[in-house]
């Protein structure tokens, strides 16, 4: 086992331009510096044949009285996680060593993988498969997420008529709409004006937001390796809405965007999104991932949608007209290390649902 500095896990990452954003060593010192603490370990685990690499960065949140909860977001970091040879119990048996050691209540892992299309209707506890109950063997089921675990995937493969052509008619009218009434997208290191936006969007939708700082943080560290961009959206040089976009690999994710109040009839969030998939199509990418809609199977957003607008249905009518293909994650685990704090968890977890 061999715990790494930050350079020595960007270097083992080279490897990896798969892997998550979330893993990446620039997602770990974001964190770090917002009340983090972060680990990250590679273990070289025995295979039938040969010797495979296992990584993970993770996250350590304290808890009052000493204790704390640990975190791998979209990891751990392998080339061939369903590989049914790789001896996973050498990994886990260290991971927990260290949870140990930073007296974990219980560990959660959200691993970068998709349940399979045809059965995200299935509840979670019937839907594993053989390989991913070996590969979390020792863990529950968590009844919480840290990230949405249902999201939209728009496809970025083919032309941009191609692309156009994926999206629901209305949408498309409302991007050329944008353009015709004159709104104009321009990339931007203006965090004034995005976090200024963000808080009208955070006070009018109700939901939580970080520190401008921590925007800041984010661009300051992903936007010089080409990894991060903010776009905002401008009618007669007013900025009506803003996101922040981040792409690595072959994947982009659309992690912050805010609209204002004024000019929305001018359809600046559609203009915006247009643009950050032309950004993220001209850097690779095949898919941007929309991060985020109601946990539920499409059956039931369908029926819905229209009704609702709390939470994440908010956003979800928006969303859909882009004609991306609705995924849920696999899990998230939980290892629990503490069963009566774990307890305690939870129910305040629930009681929050609730």
């Amino acid at each position: 086992m061999t715990e790494l500095t930050q350079i020595e896990w960007e270097d083992f990452m080279l490897n990896y331009p798969e892997a998550h954003l979330l893993q990446t060593a620039n997602w770990g010192k974001l964190k770090s510096e917002f009340g983090w603490e972060v680990v990250r370990v590679v273990h070289q685990a025995r295979t039938g044949l040969e010797d495979i690499s296992i990584g993970a960065q993770i996250l350590f949140k304290r808890l009052p009285f000493g204790f704390s909860m640990a975190y791998i977001p979209k990891g751990p970091v392998i080339k061939d996680i369903q590989n049914q040879q790789i001896d996973w119990k050498g990994f886990w048996q260290i991971v927990d060593q260290i949870c140990r050691d930073r007296k974990a209540v219980f560990l959660k892992v959200e691993p970068d993988l998709w349940q399979p299309v045809e059965s995200q209707s299935i509840l979670l506890e019937k839907d594993h498969r053989s390989e991913d109950r070996q590969i979390f063997s020792g863990f529950n089921i968590s009844p919480t997420s840290v990230q949405p675990p249902r999201t939209l995937m728009i496809e970025l493969r083919g032309d941009e008529d191609q692309i156009m052509g994926r999206m629901k008619q209305k949408t498309r009218y409302n991007i050329r709409l944008a353009l015709k009434k004159g709104v104009i997208v321009r990339t931007s290191a203006d965090l004034d004006t995005f976090y200024k936006l963000i808080s009208i969007t955070s006070n009018r939708a109700d939901f939580g937001v970080h520190s401008k700082a921590y925007y800041q943080r984010a661009y300051e560290l992903f936007h010089p390796t080409g990894e991060a961009e903010i776009f905002i959206a401008e009618y007669d040089g007013e900025p009506l809405a803003a996101l922040m976009v981040f792409a690595r690999g072959k994947r982009a994710w659309y992690l912050y965007g805010a609209s204002g109040d004024k000019y929305r009839d001018r359809m600046p969030t559609y203009i915006l999104q247009w643009e950050a998939m032309r950004w993220a199509r001209s850097r690779g990418c095949e898919w941007y991932d929309l991060w985020g809609v109601p946990d539920v199977d499409e059956e039931q957003l369908e029926q819905k949608f229209i009704a609702r607008s709390d939470g994440l249905w908010g956003v979800y009518r928006f969303k859909r007209g882009f004609g991306g293909i609705l995924r849920r994650a696999l899990g998230p685990y939980d290892r629990v290390y503490n069963p009566l704090l774990y307890s305690l968890y939870r129910f305040i977890s629930r009681k929050k649902i609730q």
